[in-house]
């Protein structure tokens, strides 16, 4: 409750005194790095191992270079041959901004068995709804393919991990996910997609917990004032809102390898231009796939750092990128192809502000591709003029682009790498799990990829479940 009022008189102050800079405040966030230009390098060296290694090995006849893709998350667990049984691993993984989010390591695995959702104040246990709001550290998991109808925000606890590899598990209905004022979350290969607004009841976000949510804006996912939070290979379409949104002083992030579809506003970051602590906001955005029926904000900026690193941007309507406020901006190694609107060509979209007062913002383009007439307006000090309206060109290393993001979004469906794990993702009692209802149904379903049963898989739910049984009877 603190933490929340001095937030809120932060943003009130920040509204009468506009014009002091943010320096004199000393509002440096929690979890906010030094050097984020430091943390962008690191990123293009994680890369660069990553590919260097792929080639290496692939000069080799001897050797297996199958599991390498150059994409450096990747590479870290799937080239494991055992990971399904060691799935915390996962957690070592992440680079870039949120590379600091430990979500569920090191606690005990938690197995959801029941897909209800019916009591946001009192969760059965079993729910995902009853693992999201545990106190402590949680590495959660799903034993088959699971459609999870939310009946309220499903606000969560620190130090959580949702880890969907193996089963097709859908989330969808009223708020989806929110994560308010906590830290090291790891969401990981769900499918996140049909939200919409919700609220005006209790819901609970602790065991001891649990109070009056006014309505929610519908986002597919809502970070709010949280730090260490990492978004690995999920899918996210179709909300009434943001896709992901990440407000109110919120950092240390890093949005990696999804898939985005059909929706208008994709991504908001930073609550608003006058809301001085989203200064310290820094965001990594890698190796993501912005797919098809896309308007604008990926993402749409206000203040901080956000470094877009290697992700596919198929086309858009209105904008790719857009910002207010003086955000940083570091585009570097992205494939952007235009739409055929001669109108809708450029990347990047200053919104609301004037020429003469976005000259000065840092924002930048390094190698880029631009395809099919899309050019980046770049600004700051030292921008040369051939930069500031890059021509299209024909894009001669796309291959390194669809190589890093080639298994965007879930994995094991809609032809991704089917190789996902410990659980079955094929069908079970006599069906996919997920019900027939098209709403329910989102762009990387797959309804005709299914995976065979794992001949394993009775004996590794068997081992599993012993870890997990002092979870299961939490009270």
């Amino acid at each position: 409750m603190l933490r929340r009022t001095c937030i809120v008189l932060i943003s009130l102050l920040s509204s009468f005194c506009p014009l002091v800079p943010a320096a004199y405040l000393n509002l440096t966030l929690s979890g906010q790095h030094p050097n984020p230009e430091e943390v962008a390098q690191e990123v293009h060296r994680r890369v660069n191992a990553s590919i260097t290694r792929r080639q290496m090995l692939a000069t080799f006849q001897e050797a297996d270079s199958s599991c390498l893709t150059g994409n450096p998350i990747d590479d870290c667990w799937k080239c494991d041959p055992d990971w399904p049984n060691n799935r915390q691993r996962l957690a070592d993984c992440a680079i870039g901004f949120g590379q600091y989010a430990v979500g569920g390591k090191n606690g005990e695995y938690y197995i959801v068995t029941d897909d209800s959702d019916d009591d946001a104040v009192n969760p059965k246990p079993g729910t995902l709804r009853y693992a999201v709001i545990q106190a402590e550290p949680l590495w959660i998991v799903f034993p088959r393919n699971m459609l999870i109808k939310l009946s309220q925000e499903l606000i969560f606890n620190s130090y959580k991990t949702l880890d969907g590899r193996g089963a097709n598990v859908h989330i969808v209905g009223g708020g989806c996910i929110t994560l308010q004022y906590i830290s090291n979350v790891i969401i990981h290969n769900i499918h996140i997609h049909h939200c919409y607004e919700s609220g005006e009841a209790n819901v609970r976000s602790s065991p001891t917990h649990y109070g009056w949510r006014t309505k929610s804006d519908g986002d597919g996912i809502s970070i709010f004032g949280s730090k260490d939070i990492w978004i690995d290979h999920c899918s996210l379409s179709h909300c009434k809102d943001g896709l992901i949104d990440a407000v109110m002083g919120s950092t240390g992030i890093t949005i990696s390898n999804n898939y985005f579809a059909h929706h208008n506003e994709v991504m908001l970051l930073g609550h608003s231009d006058d809301y001085l602590p989203d200064s310290g906001m820094q965001v990594t955005i890698a190796f993501n796939h912005f797919g098809p029926k896309l308007i604008q904000r990926m993402p749409r900026c206000r203040r901080g750092y956000i470094h877009v690193v290697n992700n596919d941007f198929t086309q858009w309507e209105m904008y790719a990128i857009g910002g207010s406020g003086n955000p940083t901006i570091n585009s570097q190694g992205n494939r952007y192809t235009a739409p055929s609107d001669r109108n809708a060509k450029e990347v990047t979209k200053r919104v609301d502000t004037a020429e003469g007062d976005w000259r000065g913002w840092n924002w930048r383009s390094e190698g880029d591709e631009m395809v099919n007439g899309a050019y980046f307006v770049a600004s700051g000090e030292g921008v040369e003029v051939k930069y500031e309206k890059a021509y299209s060109v024909e894009p001669k290393s796309a291959v390194l682009i669809e190589q890093l993001t080639m298994h965007a979004g879930t994995l094991g469906v809609g032809n991704r790498d089917n190789n996902v794990g410990m659980w079955s993702t094929g069908p079970n009692e006599g069906g996919n799990g997920l019900g027939s209802d098209p709403d329910y149904t989102d762009d990387m379903s797959g309804s005709s990829t299914q995976l065979s049963p794992s001949s394993t898989f009775t004996i590794l739910f068997f081992f599993l479940s012993l870890s997990c049984s002092c979870v299961l009877n939490l009270n």
